[in-house]
């Protein structure tokens, strides 16, 4: 592949209620991302993990009054991941929580150029503090990045929308909240529900929603592993039935890699204390590899 890699960890765990996220950079690093990331013939780079600041010594009523310590790890994400796009290589982030897309996709936006993002999830992150019925961080950085919310997450890094909503695509959407679900129809986002997958299959989906990208000169991967079913990823912070198959997740991941640029990755989600024997950061190695080219033959 000749692609160099730089492995940032984001050991974020501020944007959802349940512990253990912030143990997912370390679940993946055991798990031989290294060697694999070798194997496919990447140069690796690990630049370790972003300082974050420790969830116990905060207020604990958490939600929103994490947004501070939020935006301020984002920041730190942000400077890590600019960094390595300027340097030339494709950041590898290793989530935490999906808060870190807030960090993860400003740095993948920071050439200028226009920059596409594949959001592939569960749920729509499309919440805002005044829509989300929970108050968690990590539901609302999309509608963030689309310029929506709260100032603090809107105008982090640069004012206003760090990504057009004809440049997103959300795959894999089973799970939204009222408000959420209407704001998500207003917009002019594109999204791909379990629903619409079961019914025209996954490479008919894969293929379009990823061709409404083609036409940019890099894609950003957001990859939730809440989108798979829980018997494929048990070890997810917010697991929600009737998601990807283990090969329907593999041929979404392919078709990524066959259509688009893909110049940076965020994997997320990942709790280990829910996982049996660190199966759920061993299938996002696997499908970290085939989101960089990795094929059967």
């Amino acid at each position: 592949m000749s692609r160099s890699i730089c492995i940032i960890g984001v050991p974020l765990d501020l944007g959802q209620s349940r512990r253990g996220v912030d143990m997912g950079p370390a679940a993946v690093r055991y798990a031989g991302l290294d060697h694999r990331l070798e194997r496919l013939g990447c140069a690796i780079r690990d630049c370790g993990n972003i300082e974050i600041p420790v969830r116990d010594t905060l207020p604990e009523e958490g939600g929103l009054a994490y947004m501070p310590a939020v935006v301020e790890a984002c920041e730190r994400v942000y400077a890590a991941g600019a960094r390595a796009v300027e340097d030339g290589d494709v950041p590898l982030f290793l989530g935490g929580d999906h808060s870190i897309a807030l960090g993860t996709v400003a740095a993948a936006a920071t050439t200028g150029e226009p920059t596409g993002v594949i959001w592939i999830d569960a749920h729509g992150d499309f919440n805002t503090s005044e829509t989300s019925p929970s108050g968690n961080l990590h539901g609302m950085p999309l509608a963030a990045l689309t310029g929506r919310g709260a100032p603090a997450l809107t105008d982090l890094i640069r004012p206003g929308r760090k990504v057009a909503d004809e440049d997103v695509v959300l795959i894999g959407i089973r799970d939204l909240d009222p408000l959420e679900r209407e704001a998500l129809k207003d917009s002019r986002v594109a999204v791909y529900t379990m629903r619409e997958i079961d019914r025209r299959g996954i490479g008919e989906v894969a293929e379009e929603a990823v061709g409404r990208l083609s036409h940019l000169p890099r894609v950003h991967v957001s990859l939730d592993m809440d989108s798979l079913d829980p018997r494929e990823a048990p070890g997810v912070g917010t697991p929600v039935p009737g998601g990807f198959s283990y090969r329907e997740a593999h041929l979404l991941m392919e078709t990524i890699a066959d259509s688009v640029r893909v110049g940076s990755i965020d994997v997320v989600e990942i709790n280990p204390i829910l996982d049996e024997r660190n199966r759920t950061a061993h299938l996002a190695i696997d499908l970290v590899l085939s989101g960089l080219g990795k094929s059967i033959f």
